[in-house]
């Protein structure tokens, strides 16, 4: 009786504090929210390997808001950083890196498929 009536105490904590919060923790990505966009420290005339989608925020899933085509120049924003987001396979690699950039667009992009 008692270790069943710690177990609802502990559940319903969780649930308040989620719902005070208004969030949920996951391992391994940071929100899009918080993730920097810095473009005032970039590299710049950096060629994409293959056409790859520019997204609003660093998962395959994300709204696509432009393309970066196969050998265009563009930017790599926050100094050519890299930050772990959602997993993907492209230009023959599995990883879950991304940049913040593009050519015309800025969003992100598979790390996979920057030439830097």
């Amino acid at each position: 009786m008692k270790s069943r009536f710690l177990g609802t105490a502990l559940a319903t904590a969780a649930l308040i504090g989620t719902a005070l919060t208004g969030t949920v923790v996951t391992a391994g990505t940071a929100s899009a929210a918080s993730l920097p966009r810095d473009c005032s420290k970039a590299l710049v005339n950096v060629p994409a390997k293959e056409t790859v989608n520019v997204r609003t925020s660093p998962k395959t899933t994300a709204t696509a808001v432009g393309i970066w085509g196969k050998g265009k120049k563009g930017t790599v924003c926050n100094d050519g950083k890299a930050y772990k987001g959602g997993s993907y396979k492209a230009c023959g690699k599995k990883s879950n890196l991304w940049y913040y950039g593009g050519d015309k667009k800025v969003g992100w992009v598979p790390k996979t498929c920057i030439n830097w």
